[in-house]
């Protein structure tokens, strides 16, 4: 057993010595494993469509910014704990469930209100279904053929997986999968930007490059996508080509400009997952009781996690009182603050703060 390990440790150093960082081998091995796959599925590089070459370059730019930014994320010591204990509890049997409130039907932001969560919906699986139909057919993954009796066969990883009617019902939504899913955005943008322009709160928070530019390239792509079809189908391809390369500089500055901005929180939102489940499991095993009013407020793993991260950064909050400042909760850890600045205990006093349970 231990000849085993020790060899695997071995091969597990051998390969990362290979890389000058985490980030070289992450993307050596991606990209690696996207020519290995548009290679099967393009039968060899013989269906290859040269006019998505813009959007497969744009895509790889975008999968190294995505590296870069969550390999700097994750090497925080608060984010190793999160991955590491996270991924040991995804065999939980609430990770389905969790995953697709998270996922699929944003239930935690339904919490919110209806209108914010209708305008995610629209937003959120308008951009999905945009990249389950783009990326394949950009690497190669999934594309048709046309017989002479008028059907197009559906070609996927390089396996033919049905052959469909040319005027028929399922070619209809595959010709306008992203007709779809661009009014879905349009939809949803606008329903944020209404809410960012009337809502006070929203209006007082807002930054234009932070709120703003990402709402305004969502709704430059869509448009500028629906308007290639509007020139083909109504004015018979009139400035398509011009139009075509606007929308695919949109989309590959869109790309680009993902992992760094506020739609980072697109590709990040699994680990969501991770963080709920943490919760959850160690909330069930024992919870943490406020060293001054004893209400449980976290799980004793998380208060002593918290406690951890904080030394490893070298920042000690042990207190003359005999506790860590980690070790109260919120309300307390306030009144606490306040007393070593006023000189009067006030986080013994009994009264809770009116506003303590507030949502908003």
């Amino acid at each position: 057993m231990q000849t085993n390990t020790s060899t695997n440790k071995k091969t597990e150093r051998s390969i990362n010595d290979a890389f000058a960082s985490k980030f070289a081998k992450s993307m050596f091995l991606t990209v690696s494993a996207i020519v290995i796959l548009s290679f099967i599925a393009t039968r060899m590089f013989t269906h290859v469509d040269l006019n998505l070459y813009g959007y497969m370059v744009g895509t790889v730019v975008f999968i190294g910014g995505f590296f870069y930014r969550f390999i700097a994320w994750g090497e925080r010591p608060p984010t190793k704990i999160l991955i590491k204990k996270g991924l040991k509890l995804l065999a939980k049997k609430s990770t389905p469930k969790t995953a697709v409130n998270h996922l699929a039907i944003y239930d935690f932001i339904k919490n919110r209100g209806l209108y914010r969560w209708v305008q995610h919906i629209l937003i959120g699986w308008g951009c999905v279904l945009a990249c389950l139909v783009t990326f394949p057919l950009v690497f190669g993954w999934m594309y048709f053929t046309m017989d002479d009796n008028g059907h197009y066969t559906i070609v996927l990883m390089g396996m033919n997986l049905m052959v469909v009617k040319a005027d028929g019902l399922i070619a209809w939504f595959s010709y306008n999968a992203l007709n779809i899913s661009a009014t879905m955005v349009i939809a949803g943008v606008c329903m944020a930007l209404y809410r960012r322009l009337k809502n006070m709160q929203a209006r007082a928070e807002q930054k234009f490059i932070y709120d703003f530019l990402p709402l305004y390239l969502l709704l430059f792509i869509s448009i500028t996508g629906l308007l290639l079809t509007f020139q083909n189908v109504f004015l018979h391809g009139w400035m398509q080509p011009q139009m075509s390369l606007i929308h695919q500089f949109s989309v590959i500055l869109t790309l680009i400009y993902l992992p760094f901005g506020k739609l980072a929180h697109i590709p990040f939102r699994p680990v969501s997952v991770f963080a709920r489940n943490y919760r959850e499991h160690y909330g069930e095993q024992a919870m943490k009781e406020c060293k001054v009013c004893g209400d449980h407020f976290v799980s004793v793993e998380q208060s002593s996690d918290v406690i951890e991260v904080l030394g490893v950064n070298a920042i000690e909050f042990n207190m003359e009182d005999g506790f860590n400042l980690a070790e109260l909760c919120l309300p307390c850890r306030r009144k606490y603050r306040i007393s070593r600045f006023s000189g009067f205990a006030t986080h013994q006093v009994k009264v809770k703060e009116a506003n303590q349970n507030a949502r908003g």
